[in-house]
């Protein structure tokens, strides 16, 4: 059992294979957490708690005048309003008398086999191998009757917890929820931690930063209708001496693809607090009397085996807990040529089949047409929205070029933007009324489209019918789904006026519901995500795609950094990476070194490669097929840090049984005369021996020598040199 109840002392124990999470109802039946670490027995941590009289905080009028018991240093589940906690809050609801005013306390709870599921949002889901349990946990307003139930799955074999937060309106009137949140953590000591979170831009997604608490709010957000390239809905706490290896790692993935909100805050006690969820700016929500609302879903692992180990866990995780999809592990993934850098717009059925002809010797196997191919759609001024063949361009027909690729042995893949309209297509024609735009002033337009109201059912109905036409209609292997703009003039003409604050979510949950018509409907297509290059790369879109376009920036050394960013939290298989004609000076290896890092692929003109290049890609697709198995499911490791000045960039992928590894080492800074360089594997068996071949030279060393000496890197190389290590264990 997951989740132990002691009733005596009113605690509840989460417990995986390696972590425990444990709350209590505590005085005056607030539920206080106590604890979440390295596994324990089931024991009540309430000694940890020392109560104080902490000057000019204050009391709830029923404790009865104990002057030392106050919520404004309380550790707490989920937080309450006005009731003299005056840190970052979970909840800010206007009930419906108008005032602004929640005391959440223990009402009831229950503990239930599987994970929690939620309406209309997506959650992980248990597999085969996991013990997977419950707790719900109801607080309850006594005044209004407003119910808060906090959900705790925890999966015992993957050492995760999912949580999430449903509010009820139990009263008689409508609320307003002004802010709310999937979760809320707090720690009693939180002065020696560093927060970590993957912001960017277009282009540079998912760097990395690292800052220790302090004594003001830290805010993480994107409040652009999107999980955005600014900011990812991930961050992890760890204590200020972890590294890659060793030390305290608490990490929180926000399933959630809209704009978002994570805040942290060390108290003026030197405590901690963080709470996630759904972007409070621009957000009201009203919950009829009767009626629910649910939070997105927060992934949270704990991990005193550095941020090596936290990584890991979410890659597992990933991979084995959020996509049904056949295409994550029994169907491996074909090497792909995308044609936008190929042919842009300029392009026809004739030029698509060359393209696939002279891709073939390349090693590709799935030709994907990208953007151009539908409606009147010769720039990225006009079209979107109409989803029908543009038989100017594929005279032959969809069905019959999509033959002609299949004759040559190879799948054809296809690229759509669902969710956005040109002012100039058959749609906004029709329906002006679809786009999002403020009555009496003009939308802000970016890439010259304006975004659909998705939270509008007929808009939804309208994108599940016409993209599933497309996809219906022919052997369509692949679906590249893109979003090219961040979302503005939040506004539905089928809204009331008091319920625009609603907008925002109500898009989300529109797009999930297109992408269960359109996704989970079509079981043997392969899709990926796109917003920009990785615009919305979160957990809750690798429900949908199986990978997602890392970013549309393609240079392989700006890749070093965003692959390193992205492999906090998201695993290899997952992320979209190709070898483009971007970087002339970097070797055409390289590049496809760096690509396997991710899904791999090509981004450039098949039949502009000399023979040599085209003898090059074959190799490279070759040698993603040879890996392919080490990078999907291997474990993980980052060897250096490309943000730090380093002569060497360097990750490693591990077989779960520790037979082989694959390391991967790119140069990036040659300096004369230097000194010789040794790069040290992590994550194998100490006591067996490995065969090391890559360099030109073959070596043999046990797992020790390996880890702890390393491999020396050849020195008398040309610049941006890429070394792919293999390293394969030697039977007795």
């Amino acid at each position: 059992m997951g989740i132990i109840y002691n009733e005596k002392r009113k605690t509840f124990s989460l417990q995986t294979k390696n972590t425990t999470y444990q709350l209590k109802i505590g005085n005056l039946d607030y539920v206080k957490h106590l604890y979440y670490g390295p596994k324990m027995c089931d024991e009540d941590l309430i000694y940890l708690i020392r109560q104080y009289d902490r000057g000019f905080s204050g009391n709830p009028y029923d404790s009865l005048q104990e002057r030392t018991f106050s919520l404004d240093a309380q550790p707490q589940e989920f937080t309450t309003q006005q009731q003299g906690d005056f840190r970052i809050n979970s909840i800010e609801v206007q009930n419906a008398d108008g005032s602004f005013s929640f005391n959440g306390r223990y009402k009831s709870h229950r503990i239930c086999e599987g994970a929690f599921t939620l309406q209309g949002l997506p959650t992980a889901f248990a597999t085969e191998q996991d013990t997977v349990d419950t707790l719900e946990l109801v607080l309850e307003d006594a005044v209004t009757k407003v119910q808060v139930t906090l959900f705790y799955s925890v999966f015992f074999e993957a050492d995760m917890i999912m949580r999430a937060a449903r509010v009820h309106n139990g009263g008689n009137g409508t609320i307003q929820l002004k802010r709310i949140m999937s979760m809320n953590m707090d720690y009693l000591n939180g002065a020696d931690m560093d927060l970590i979170s993957l912001p960017g831009r277009y282009g540079l997604e998912r760097q990395v930063e690292r800052q220790p608490l302090t004594h003001h709010v830290h805010k993480i957000r994107s409040g652009r209708g999107i999980s955005s390239h600014q900011q990812n809905p991930f961050i992890a706490l760890a204590d200020r001496s972890a590294n890659e290896e060793y030390g305290s790692c608490y990490g929180f993935s926000l399933m959630y693809s809209g704009s978002f909100l994570a805040e942290a805050e060390l108290d003026q006690y030197d405590q901690a607090r963080l709470v996630m969820g759904i972007n409070d700016r621009l957000f009201s929500y009203a919950v009829e009397a009767g009626e629910d609302f649910d939070t997105p879903a927060v992934l949270m692992t704990y991990t005193h085996d550095g941020l090596g180990g936290m990584s890991r866990r979410y890659h597992d995780f990933f991979r084995n807990n959020l996509n049904r999809s056949k295409f994550v592990k029994d169907v491996r993934r074909p090497v792909l040529l995308n044609t936008w850098e190929a042919a842009f717009f300029d392009f026809d059925d004739v030029k698509l089949v060359e393209i696939a002809r002279a891709a073939k010797k390349m090693g590709v196997e799935m030709i994907v047409m990208d953007d151009g191919w539908f409606g009147k759609r010769d720039d990225d001024n006009s079209g979107l929205g109409d989803w029908y063949v543009n038989e100017k361009k594929i005279r032959c027909g969809l069905t019959k070029l999509v033959q002609q690729i299949n004759d040559l042995d190879m799948k054809f893949g296809i690229w759509f933007e669902p969710e956005m309209v040109s002012e100039d297509s058959d749609l906004f024609r029709a329906h002006p009324d679809w786009a999002m735009e403020i009555p009496g002033r003009h939308a802000v337009r970016s890439r010259n489209q304006l975004a659909l109201d998705l939270s509008r059912k007929e808009v939804q109905d309208y994108l599940i019918e016409s993209v599933n036409r497309i996809l219906d209609s022919a052997n369509i292997y692949y679906v590249k789904w893109d979003i090219n703009r961040a979302i503005t003039d939040l506004w539905s003409n089928s809204l009331p006026a008091d319920k625009q604050g609603e907008v925002s979510h109500r898009y989300v949950l529109g797009l999930y519901r297109v992408m269960d018509g359109i996704i989970k409907t079509h079981p043997d297509i392969m899709f990926e995500g796109c917003a920009g290059g990785g615009g919305r790369f979160d957990s809750a879109m690798l429900t949908y795609f199986v990978q997602y376009w890392s970013s549309d920036n393609t240079k392989p050394l700006d890749n070093l950094k965003l692959h390193y960013g992205s492999s906090f939290v998201y695993p290899v298989s997952s992320m979209g990476a190709h070898v483009s004609e971007a970087s002339p000076m970097v070797p055409f290896e390289t590049k496809a070194a760096i690509a396997m890092c991710g899904t791999f692929g090509y981004e450039l003109d098949s039949t502009k490669l000399c023979e040599e290049e085209i003898l090059a890609c074959k190799k490279m697709s070759e040698q993603y097929h040879k890996y392919y198995d080490l990078n999907f499911f291997g474990d993980y490791y980052r060897l250096s840090n490309p943000f730090e000045p380093v002569n060497l960039v360097a990750w490693e992928t591990v077989a779960k049984d520790k037979s082989e590894a694959l390391l991967t080492v790119v140069t990036v800074n040659v300096t004369m005369n230097g000194p010789q360089e040794y790069i040290k594997c992590k994550g194998l068996r100490p006591d067996l021996f490995y065969t090391v071949e890559g360099d030109g030279n073959v070596i043999t060393a046990s797992g020790t020598a390996l880890m702890h000496a390393g491999i020396p890197v050849p020195r008398e190389i040309p610049e941006y040199t890429a070394f792919l290590y293999h390293l394969k264990a030697v039977k007795d």
